[in-house]
């Protein structure tokens, strides 16, 4: 007999939207406040884990085809890049560098290297996290 989880999935629904959009916003806040990539990828893999418990690995896996070892692979690259973009500049490994822009809606815009490095680690922690939560349920 297959168990009738309409309360979980309808419940999960809603709170994997909150968590997703909390999961956006600890990434945004990151670099000015308490956050960044580490915080907002972990809070994104529990979301996506949460949605593999409601509904399945299998149909999880149909609604989002990423392969998350992969994901990990190229969030270290990225990190890793970012620093040594500023190893090319002769600047010490990992060092900031920001800059303002004037964008046509948002106005005065700050774009900073450190938001391309916390992309990177929220990608390798997203990737990771999946990854092991994903071995441990295969394991029997």
């Amino acid at each position: 007999m297959k168990p009738n989880n309409v309360i979980l999935q309808t419940v999960t629904r809603v709170a994997v939207f909150i968590i997703f959009t909390f999961s956006i916003y600890l990434f945004m806040s990151g670099h000015h406040q308490p956050g960044g990539g580490f915080i907002g990828g972990l809070s994104t893999a529990a979301a996506i884990v949460l949605l593999y418990l409601s509904f399945g690995i299998e149909k999880v896996r149909e609604n989002i085809p990423v392969d998350f070892k992969k994901l990990a692979a190229v969030g270290v690259f990225i990190a890793v890049g970012t620093g040594l973009v500023s190893i090319v500049y002769g600047q010490p490994f990992l060092t900031q560098t920001f800059g303002h822009v004037n964008l046509p809606i948002f106005g005065d815009t700050e774009l900073a290297s450190a938001m391309v490095f916390d992309t990177g680690v929220a990608l390798a922690v997203i990737g990771t996290a999946v990854n092991i939560i994903l071995s441990i349920s295969e394991d029997r």
